[in-house]
């Protein structure tokens, strides 16, 4: 006698494939949106280091050899080449600007700079305009 054996051929249906591909997309797009909201801040914090520690060196060895900040017109661009009636006592380079350019905040931005500043006003503001790249606007990140 012989036996038949019926072997069941077993797989996925159309229906289970695509579940697990719908719950793979939503993963996938949490996924997404926490590195954005993680990146978004690492560039704030970037930009609030930028003017909080990394200028805070230069500025105060500019005032040294000069006697005070850059004025508003000469901005941060006096950080890199002298000013025209100040030649004799500059000492700079003050920081490393590759090519002669002003650095740039994380969204592309030039800092801005005003001396005497309107939240330091015996000092300087050094600031990002932020995410808007809108000057004095509540997103902007500054040495205040």
């Amino acid at each position: 006698m012989k036996s038949h054996s019926t072997s069941v051929r077993r797989g996925f249906t159309l229906v289970e494939i695509l579940l697990a591909l719908a719950i793979v997309g939503m993963l996938v797009g949490l996924a997404v949106a926490k590195i954005d909201g993680i990146f978004g801040s690492s560039q704030e914090q970037i930009a609030q280091l930028f003017v909080n520690d990394s200028m805070k060196t230069a500025m105060m060895r500019y005032r040294m050899d000069l006697g005070d900040y850059p004025s508003s017109e000469e901005g941060l661009k006096a950080l890199i080449v002298a000013p025209e009636e100040k030649v004799d006592r500059w000492k700079g380079p003050y920081i490393d600007a590759k090519g002669g350019a002003l650095p740039r905040d994380p969204w592309g931005e030039t800092y801005q700079y005003r001396c005497p500043g309107t939240h330091n006003a015996t000092s300087y503001d050094l600031f990002s305009k932020g995410k808007d790249k809108a000057a004095d606007s509540a997103d902007d990140i500054g040495n205040w």
